[in-house]
C-alpha cells in the first residue's frame, strides 16, 4: 500500500528522543450518539471489558446530539456507574454533524490517540487491541478498519445494501486512488494531532466526511495502516443511511474528485 510506504525518516521523527522515558499512551474513544439508548450500554460495557483485559489506559467520551429517545439519560447513568474518569458525557443540544462532534469530543480528550467508532454495535471493540498493535508495528499516523481486505467482511446487510457499499467503494477507488481499501468506514485510530489537522482541512459533511479524511491524509503524507474487521449491522434502532445520504455521497465524491 502506497500510504504504508512512507520513508523511515518521517516515522523516526515522531519517536521519543533517546534517553527519554516515553509516557504511557492513552486512548480516547469518541462515541457520537443519536437515538442509541438501547445500544449505548452494550457498546460501553464491551469497550470497558476490552480495555480492562488488555491493560490499556483509556477514556470514553460520549457526544450526544440531543437524542429524543433518552440516550443522554442512559449516558448519565453510565457515567455514574463507571465513574467520570472513565465515561465523559459531553452532550450538545442538537445534531450538528459528525466532524463537529469529533472536534467537540477532542476538546475534552486527554489521550494522545483518538479512536472513532459507531455506537450502534456495528464495530466490535475486540478489534481495538489489533489497531493498537498495528499502529505500534508500523508507527502509523492512522489505522483504519477495513471490510474489504483479508478476512474483513459485512454481516447483516441485504444484497442491495452490499451492492451499494461495494459499488461506492469501487468508484471511490477509481476516482480518488486513496491508498486505503475502505474509505467509507468509520472505525479508526488516529494520533490526536493528526486527527486535529485533518479535521481542519476537511469540508465535507455526513458520510462523505470519513472518505475525505483518508483522501486528505494521503495529500498530507500521513501513513495509514489497515486492520481487517467484521462489520455487523446494527442490533437496535434504525439505520441512518437513506436516499438523501446516498445523493449527498455522490455529490461529495464528485467534489472531492474535482478538488483533490
Amino acid at each position: 500500500m502506497a500510504s504504508e510506504e512512507a520513508s523511515g525518516g518521517s516515522r523516526r521523527s515522531r519517536r521519543e528522543p533517546e534517553g527519554r522515558v516515553p509516557r504511557q499512551d492513552k486512548y480516547s474513544v469518541l462515541l457520537p450518539t443519536y437515538n442509541e439508548r438501547e445500544n449505548l450500554p452494550l457498546i460501553v460495557w464491551l469497550l470497558v471489558r476490552s480495555f480492562s483485559e488488555s491493560g490499556i489506559n483509556y477514556e470514553i467520551i460520549i457526544i450526544d446530539d440531543g437524542s429524543p429517545d433518552g440516550t443522554r439519560d442512559v449516558a448519565e447513568q453510565l457515567e455514574r456507574i463507571y465513574g467520570s474518569d472513565t465515561i465523559l458525557l459531553r452532550p450538545r443540544e442538537k445534531k450538528l454533524g459528525l466532524g463537529t462532534a469529533y472536534i467537540h469530543g477532542m476538546k475534552h480528550a486527554t489521550g494522545n490517540y483518538i479512536i472513532i467508532m459507531d455506537a450502534d454495535l456495528s464495530h466490535h471493540p475486540k478489534f481495538i487491541p489489533e489497531f493498537i498493535r498495528k499502529q505500534k508495528e508500523g508507527n502509523f499516523d492512522i489505522v483504519s478498519g477495513t471490510r474489504y481486505k483479508g478476512n474483513g467482511g459485512v454481516y447483516g446487510w441485504d444484497l442491495k445494501r452490499k451492492i451499494i457499499s461495494r459499488g461506492a467503494n469501487f468508484i471511490t477507488q477509481i476516482l480518488l486512488r486513496p491508498g486505503a481499501s475502505d474509505l467509507t468506514g468509520s472505525f479508526r485510530l488516529y494520533r490526536k494531532e493528526v486527527l486535529q489537522k485533518l479535521i481542519e482541512n476537511c469540508v465535507s459533511k455526513g458520510y462523505v466526511f470519513q472518505m475525505e479524511m483518508i483522501v486528505r491524509a494521503r495529500q498530507l503524507n500521513y501513513t495509514i495502516g489497515e486492520v481487517p474487521i467484521s462489520f455487523v449491522d446494527r442490533v437496535y434502532g434504525e439505520s441512518k443511511l437513506g436516499g438523501n445520504e446516498i445523493v449527498s455521497f455522490l455529490k461529495g465524491l464528485l467534489t472531492l474528485f474535482a478538488t483533490t
